[in-house]
């Protein structure tokens, strides 16, 4: 007998049952080993091994939300341009020669380097890059850190 290389689907366009008969054959569910997940810790097994290995169990752990810091972060050149802005609606202030702006009050608690800082800004954070810092600190402007 010859072996069937291709598969009849190719062959039978058109023809509704594709040579496996009008009732019930090769249709439902029962076909497939059931609905979705059906069978993953059963019959379908082999399969969850070969191509889900990592399906079931738990791996590693979630931090409670109270004690991962969320990073909020803003950009030096964002705080340049909106300083006098900040100023006008009260949410930065300006001291001596510095406009001072907190970012935790604008709801930030990281400053990060990019942009151009062309202000004499004082600014108080929690965390600041490197560049950011050496950006404000070059222009003649002061990084105030705030410990929780």
């Amino acid at each position: 007998m010859v072996v069937r290389r291709r598969k009849k689907s190719r062959k039978l366009r058109g023809n509704r049952s594709h040579g496996y008969g009008r009732i019930g054959q090769h249709r439902k569910s029962g076909s497939r080993g059931g609905f979705g997940a059906a069978g993953m810790h059963k019959h379908k097994w082999s399969w969850v091994i070969k191509y889900a290995p990592n399906y079931f169990g738990k791996r590693g752990f979630t931090r409670a939300p109270q004690i991962v810091l969320g990073i909020k972060e803003i950009n030096v050149g964002v705080l340049d341009e909106a300083a006098e802005k900040l100023v006008k609606e009260g949410l930065a202030k300006i001291e001596n020669e510095y406009i001072t702006i907190n970012v935790l009050d604008l709801g930030f608690n990281k400053v990060t380097g990019r942009g151009k800082v062309t202000k004499k800004l004082k600014v108080i954070t929690k965390l600041i890059t490197e560049s950011a810092r050496r950006k404000i600190e070059s222009v003649g402007g002061i990084v105030e850190i705030v410990k929780k």
